[in-house]
């Protein structure tokens, strides 16, 4: 991971990073093309992102603005294009690391994976919200679009199972969790409110045999010019709720009427669960202030079904550089993670109970970061910074207790960056030294399975992470209990997603897009891979399946949407994506604040 010069460092809940001199923004996100400016990244003979280095325990700083537009890395920043003096690079665990030996799609073997593709901010140089991703006119703005509530993932190298290693769970300041129902917290009025069914814009004019139709869709809340966030979509029973800026919204899934609200918040929302609990509880962070030294440290619980917000508290800060600048959430069963910078505080998600601190532990390890789901909680610590012991280390947790279950030790010089899965774990590493990045996978009790063999240049989409490491942040890949599914790289073209074996880390087929357009990995359900084709500038987007078992994986259309409303489909920036009922929805991850744009919070797609 790296961010733009003259930024605070990323690293989130480890200490700060220093940037690497001639570091490289990633490209815009979604499934589209990066932008025309900025050159792309990662892949099979590219040259992916190079991660920081460790740097002392300095506290972060807010950004100072937009980030700039770094030089383009050197070349060559990928898997190691030469095998080492021994036959192989060593990777993290203490294993070898060999070439991979099967050739791309296309015939031609090259050396390299490639990290995942990142999002920029609205208004960096060159990748301006709304603005052409592909060498189109205009009119065929390429949608970034993540798919959502697909699955997590942790990133990291082929491995060695090391000692198990303690918790370092300890007291600390108890934050008072209260009922929240003051009036002030009550609903504004929104452009969004309005009845479900309306099409002002004509959208399903004209629609084609076989096409779907817009069920509904919604204008974007009013945000500052300099854009806003919109985290999170979750879609339980016939609601779908959307938050952004200050505000949550919630829509009926069938006709996009208001479902309850919108809740207004007295700042804005700077994080979420990206998880909701199993009785469709999540939890919203907002800033304690407007100012610079405002912290996102506000907490509040929300019940997807009414609206009712529950119980709040304020994160407190940790130790010395252990701030609450920013927070990651997370859940697993009944518990809310919320990671600081160098520490973590987990709560009860329907009493706001605190239940156990994450600190420091063992040689100078911190917590860095988390990462939540169906009932497993994972844990990255950042150890012996700046020490000739420097590492990292990745434990699993009991959610209840915190008491950790085991560890697996990283060797010095890779940094556990992103996760594709957290059950099973499918973690990503990078190596700045190396110039070097692998996906391993790993058993229920932490012993390393395998490492991806495959030689392609791989482009799931993750999140531009600034002060957070956001281990959740990446979409647009899937995991079931034995396959890992990855898209193939793609600008304007048709691309594939590649099934690879969680056993041994080889393909075991792979699927090419049923048009010219890429696709992406939504989910998998009912024993089936559901995927996302992106829009053209004369056909709108599909949603398709394909038989993850048997001899025969090819693409059925389960969903073609209008071709009216495909230049709208096309210009949600940082979108998310979910298939639920049948059902296709669609919505921003970031406002423009563009007042003449014209610009949607959400779609939704269906017969």
């Amino acid at each position: 991971m790296t961010q733009p010069p003259n930024q605070p460092p990323q690293g989130g809940f480890g200490p700060p990073q220093d940037q690497p001199p001639g570091a490289q923004p990633p490209p815009a996100g979604g499934f589209g093309p990066p932008p025309q400016t900025p050159p792309a990244q990662g892949g099979q003979g590219a040259a992916p992102q190079a991660p920081p280095a460790q740097g002392g325990f300095v506290a972060p700083q807010p950004p100072a603005g937009p980030p700039q537009q770094p030089p383009q890395p050197p070349p060559g920043y990928g898997y190691p294009q030469q095998p080492g003096p021994y036959g192989g690079t060593p990777g993290p665990y203490g294993y070898p690391q060999q070439p991979p030996q099967q050739p791309g799609p296309y015939g031609t073997p090259q050396p390299g994976y490639g990290p995942p593709q990142q999002p920029p901010y609205p208004g960096m140089p060159g990748a301006a919200a709304g603005a052409p991703f592909d060498g189109k006119p205009a009119s065929g703005k390429r949608t970034a679009l993540i798919i959502g509530a697909a699955v997590a993932a942790l990133l990291v190298i082929g491995g060695t199972v090391f000692a198990f290693t303690g918790s370092g769970d300890g007291g600390g300041k108890k934050p008072v969790a209260r009922q929240s129902d003051d009036p002030k917290d009550s609903a504004t009025p929104s452009p969004t409110t309005s009845g479900g069914g309306e099409d002002p814009e004509n959208l399903n004019k004209d629609r084609r045999p076989g096409e779907a139709k817009v069920l509904w869709y919604k204008p974007a809340p009013d945000a500052p010019a300099s854009g806003a966030d919109a985290p999170g979509m979750w879609i339980t029973g016939d609601t779908a709720v959307k938050a952004a800026y200050k505000q949550v919204f919630a829509f009926r899934t069938g006709d996009g009427g208001t479902a309850w609200g919108p809740l207004a918040f007295p700042q804005k929302i700077c994080a979420v669960t990206p998880q909701k609990s199993a009785d469709d509880k999540v939890v919203v962070a907002y800033m304690s202030g407007g100012g610079d030294r405002a912290k996102c440290n506000q907490l509040q619980q929300l019940d997807l079904r009414t609206g009712e917000k529950g119980w709040s508290t304020e994160v407190a800060d940790g130790g010395l550089f252990d701030s609450a600048l920013t927070v990651e959430l997370t859940v697993s069963g009944k518990t809310l993670m919320v990671g600081r910078s160098q520490s973590g505080t987990a709560y009860d998600i329907d009493s706001g109970k605190k239940l156990y601190d994450k600190k420091r532990y063992g040689a100078a390890c911190f917590p860095a970061a988390f990462a939540g789901g169906t009932g497993r909680l994972v844990q990255v610590a950042s150890c012996g910074a700046g020490t000739a012991k420097e590492h990292e280390e990745i434990q699993e947790l009991d959610p209840a207790t915190g008491k950790v279950r085991w560890t697996q030790t990283v060797k010095k010089g890779w940094e556990v960056t992103r996760t594709y899965s957290v059950d099973p774990l499918v973690v990503y590493l990078t190596n700045r030294d190396k110039k070097a990045w692998n996906i391993s996978t790993f058993t229920k009790d932490g012993k390393f399975r395998s490492e991806v063999k495959v030689n392609e240049k791989f482009a799931p989409r993750c999140g531009w992470a600034v002060l957070e490491r956001e281990l959740q942040g990446c979409q647009g890949v899937a995991v079931d209990a034995d396959t890992l599914y990855l898209p193939t790289d793609s600008t304007v073209s048709a691309n594939e997603i590649v099934a690879i074996s969680l056993s041994d880390g080889k393909a075991k087929w792979r699927v090419k897009s049923p048009v010219d357009q890429p696709m992406a990995p939504v989910k998998v359900e009912g024993g089936k891979l559901i995927a996302y084709v992106q829009p053209s500038y004369d056909a709108g987007g599909q949603v398709v399946s394909v038989p993850v078992t048997g001899s025969s994986h090819r693409t059925t259309r389960l969903l073609q949407n209008p071709q009216g409303a495909a230049e709208v489909e096309d210009t949600f920036y940082d979108g998310v994506v979910d298939w639920v009922g049948g059902r296709l929805f669609i919505s921003s991850g970031r406002l423009s604040g563009d007042d003449d744009s014209k610009e949607k919070l959400m779609m939704a797609f269906g017969n």
